[in-house]
């Protein structure tokens, strides 16, 4: 009995381009004379180097450290010389430079020790801190640390595991040909995840535009000692989408502002978990992916790169042509184009795009909205976008905010139906930066304000601690002068406590000048010997005086 399968609102059905690079087998790209590794190449904090300009590293070693719960390692691809630890330029929407690690590789590519994992012998936590150290981070796009998102929290337990071969933007094949050719160590993937996460329904979603895979896939999951469901769904975008998978599998929605784990389900690309069998099984951190170099090329195929390989190299493999007008990594729909073509592969690389007039005209010029809603009509998580758009120009970032903005995920949908030729994603992506931002300036604002008041709190409790020993000493001294001989019935006023305590302090300074070695004088004249006798005879006149009051018991 097949299962029944659900409908997500919107989405649209753009042409699909995947027979241009599907057809021919992965090949090996050759190993760069130079790799670029960058220290942020997933969602959270970036990785902390861990070597330095001149360092020999092998194959696999790490050389940046995970920073924090939400980071993950980032690992050399290959061995050689670190040559630089500085900026150069990133894939990133922004164009703007990142820190990386350059390695001028030795040709040996020569690896690290490395084996196994015994993954039923971890405990849990220990095995995803591995994880987290091999690299490990989702490649469908999003680049989350997998380690946090194989942790099923205090429940211990996730139902659901969706397995996602939706692979629906354009263009891109990369997905299908790894489920093609490697099925087996995708479900291998899939059994360490079941261990970890509890899960007991393993459902992999494939779109019906990959017949090859789905067959095997099937096969694999025949030979597995567990069920896996693999289910065939409509091929309509985004239906590659976390949430629009989940809704079409399970007919279940994940709330605005929740997780999928809050209702008992969690999704992993099949790149990712090809990855953890690699990891787990073979002890390989994440330090390659196959990658589809597609568009304007000769021989549009797929890629096993090394990470850090620059993107003209591959280009150059796929044979490149006249007439490139730009190059996006991703597809048409959710893609960024690249600064240049020096930028290297990272973990989220999953297509590298080339664009000619001919393949990708350029957009007319944007008129003015129209308010025609298409963009709402085919809007997958059900949002107003000519909104969004309207808040995002006007700067209006709370009424954004209202509109769920952090609920759209860039699909491209609205940008792709749009009768004006807006580029309202990206709008909606420069009206998060602006609130992220903001939300960051606010947090260091307040810690400011929190060390300023602390540094305040503390002056004062330093200035109430410093009264306090004075007023003691004081009180010590007032009860040694109404304790001594001839005191009399009298108190002691508080002029006799200070006197005492400027007594004490004259008597260290003298105790430690008598300490102080004599200084020879027999060079001076006879004069100015004398003129010195007499001043120190007058210091002395000074200090006698100084003492007598106290002495006689007499006020001045």
């Amino acid at each position: 009995m097949s299962r029944e399968l659900f409908k997500f609102k919107g989405g649209v059905h753009p042409p699909e381009h995947k027979t241009e690079s599907n057809a021919r087998p992965i090949h090996a790209a050759p190993l760069p004379a130079k790799l670029v590794i960058p220290l942020r190449q997933h969602i959270g904090n970036p990785a902390k180097p861990l070597v330095n300009v001149g360092d020999r590293v092998l194959k696999g070693q790490m050389i940046g450290e995970a920073d924090g719960t939400i980071s993950a390692a980032v690992h050399a691809s290959s061995s050689g010389i670190v040559v630089a630890l500085d900026l150069q330029p990133v894939p990133h929407i922004s164009g703007l430079p990142d820190l990386c690690i350059s390695i001028e590789t030795d040709g040996r590519d020569e690896w690290m020790e490395h084996g196994p994992l015994d993954y039923r012998a971890l405990a849990p936590a220990d095995l995803r801190m591995r994880l987290r150290d091999l690299g490990l981070a989702g490649l469908g796009g999003a680049v989350f640390p997998s380690a946090v998102k194989l942790d099923p929290g205090a429940t211990q337990h996730c139902p659901t595991l969706i397995i996602n071969g939706g692979e629906c933007e354009p263009w891109i094949t990369c997905d299908d040909v790894l489920m093609r050719s490697r099925a087996d160590e995708i479900l291998q993937g899939v059994a360490i995840m079941r261990h970890l996460l509890g899960s007991t329904e393993i459902l992999v979603g494939i779109e019906d535009n990959k017949p090859q895979a789905i067959a095997a896939m099937q096969a694999a999951a025949a030979r597995m000692d567990f069920a896996v469901e693999i289910v065939t769904v409509p091929a309509h975008y985004p239906g590659g989408g976390a949430k629009q998978m989940i809704q079409v599998l399970t007919g279940r929605e994940v709330p605005s502002g929740k997780l999928s784990t809050d209702i008992g389900i969690q999704v992993f690309n099949v790149g990712t978990t090809y990855a953890l069998a690699r990891a787990v099984h073979h002890g390989e951190p994440l330090i390659s992916r196959l990658v589809t170099v597609t568009g304007h090329v000769l021989r549009p195929q797929n890629f096993e790169v090394l990470i850090g390989t620059p993107m003209h190299a591959l280009i150059t493999l796929a044979g490149d042509r006249d007439g490139t007008t730009g190059v996006l990594m991703g597809g048409p729909m959710m893609g960024m184009p690249m600064p240049n073509l020096d930028v290297p592969v990272v973990k989220a690389t999953n297509c590298i795009l080339v664009q000619s007039a001919e393949l990708f005209p350029p957009l007319p010029q944007a008129l003015p909205c129209i308010r025609c809603t298409r963009c709402a009509d085919v809007c997958p998580a059900e949002l107003q976008p000519q909104e969004l758009f309207r808040f995002a120009k006007a700067g209006d970032f709370g009424r954004a905010q209202e509109y769920h903005l952090f609920d759209c995920i860039e699909c491209g949908c609205c940008s792709y139906v749009c009768p004006s030729h807006i580029p309202l994603v990206d709008f909606y992506r420069y009206a998060k930066g602006e609130i992220w931002t903001r939300e960051k300036d606010k947090r260091a604002a307040d810690l400011a304000r929190e060390r300023h008041a602390f540094r305040q709190f503390r002056q004062e409790r330093e200035k109430k601690e410093k009264a306090e020993k004075l007023a003691a000493k004081a009180q010590a001294k007032r009860a040694e002068l109404a304790a001594a001989p001839g005191a009399g019935d009298a108190a002691p006023s508080e002029a006799d406590a200070k006197k005492a305590l400027i007594a004490a302090a004259l008597a260290r300074a003298q105790a430690k000048k008598a300490g102080a070695a004599p200084k020879n004088t027999d060079h001076l004249s006879p004069g100015t010997q004398r003129e010195i006798e007499e001043i120190e005879a007058r210091r002395a006149k000074i200090r006698e005086l100084a003492h007598q009051p106290l002495e006689s018991g007499e006020k001045p």
